[in-house]
């Protein structure tokens, strides 16, 4: 019985290395591509934020009052809750200003959709209205919940101070940085 060898030939040192570039300009790609990603969700949340602050402002404008707590919203729109007229965006108590919120922007034209249901934000959070945020009180707070301490940083500095217990955008009520692999909920004043 006769035997026939045949040569094995390996790769060569050039073809490694081009394996190995072409693997790191890959991975290059994709963390480049999330960072685009994490940037545009970032400047989404901003976009919306200054949204909210114009939508409050146009329903003012036009009813003389706050949405949610519009106390002649069910005359205007059928089948709409109405508010107290008391200043304030209330949750509980007998109340559910914060879900009229988004119905009474919803039924005046000034965000699309149709409801009471809040709307998400680009993290996936929901974006909810109350008048307290933090032990801080005033007529309307925007909330974003379920937002990363790292995420929340980079926002209250484009937005803010970058503190989250201070300024006109909070993330906590007592702590004085955030915490990267916390979570939070980001307030803002409408």
């Amino acid at each position: 019985m006769v035997r026939t060898v045949t040569k094995q030939h390996g790769f060569t040192l050039v073809e490694i290395a081009i394996v190995l570039v072409v693997i790191g300009l890959l991975l290059g790609g994709v963390m480049k591509g999330q960072e685009i990603i994490k940037n545009a969700k970032i400047k989404n949340i901003e976009n919306s934020i200054n949204g909210m602050i114009a939508s409050v402002a146009t329903y003012q404008e036009r009813y003389h009052a706050l949405p949610g707590d519009d106390p002649r919203a069910d005359s205007r729109w059928s089948g709409a809750g109405k508010g107290d007229g008391d200043g304030k965006v209330e949750n509980g108590n007998g109340t559910d200003e914060g879900e009229y919120f988004w119905d009474h922007l919803r039924r005046a034209g000034i965000i699309p959709g149709s409801g009471d249901a809040p709307p998400t934000h680009a993290f996936g959070g929901a974006m909810t209205v109350n008048y307290e945020c933090h032990g801080i009180y005033n007529s309307v707070f925007l909330r974003l919940a379920n937002i990363t301490g790292e995420i929340a940083e980079i926002i209250d500095q484009k937005l803010d101070d970058g503190i989250p217990n201070s300024g006109s955008l909070r993330g906590h009520g007592s702590q004085t940085a955030y915490d990267p692999s916390g979570l939070y909920t980001l307030c803002v004043v409408l």
